[in-house]
């Protein structure tokens, strides 16, 4: 595993071990026990706080009186703890990452072009390539004037009333090495 690349599963375990009250480095410890990998403490921290965890811990407790106590005296009072702030959580379905969402032209019917069969005033809107090995196609439709796309897929794209800057973008087939 590539460092700074935390799946789903690591980033669950992070917040369960975070919530259950682990120190950052124990959690490094389980979550490389756990999976084989070899996050450091720091790594930890950085991913608790791009999860929005990092805020949420409690300050560290105040130590007790290392001051020995003289025989027949009573032992010096320890301030008292201070209880960690409420957790304002989301609720766990907000936890979960959301399933992502295909955005596809209603009424356009696309006509599946390969890249090496577009031609200059073709639509060059993308279909497939969503899973390993899946060939990608083109919606290959007349495109609209200073744009790659066909009307309803610059629509899509840039969305209603969107500033135009930038120029057409040409695509060209380019020999893998």
């Amino acid at each position: 595993m590539e460092p700074g690349h935390w799946s789903s599963e690591q980033s669950d375990a992070l917040r369960d071990y975070f919530f259950k009250g682990l120190s950052y480095a124990e959690i490094g410890r389980q979550i490389n026990a756990r999976f084989g990998t070899a996050y450091t403490r720091n790594a930890v921290v950085g991913r608790a706080k791009r999860l929005g965890l990092g805020l949420s811990r409690p300050e560290r407790m105040i130590s007790p009186s290392i001051v020995p106590s003289l025989p027949g005296a009573s032992a010096p009072l320890t301030p008292p703890r201070a209880a960690p702030p409420c957790l304002n959580l989301p609720p766990p379905s907000a936890l979960k990452p959301a399933n992502p969402v295909k955005l596809r032209c209603v009424g356009v019917q696309p006509r599946l072009i390969a890249l090496d069969e577009l031609e200059p005033g073709d639509c060059r809107y993308p279909y497939g390539g969503d899973k390993e090995g899946e060939e990608i196609n083109f919606c290959g439709h007349p495109r609209q004037a200073g744009s790659s796309y066909c009307t309803p897929h610059a629509r899509l794209t840039c969305g209603p009333g969107a500033a135009r800057t930038a120029a057409a973008v040409a695509l060209r087939l380019v020999s893998a090495a």
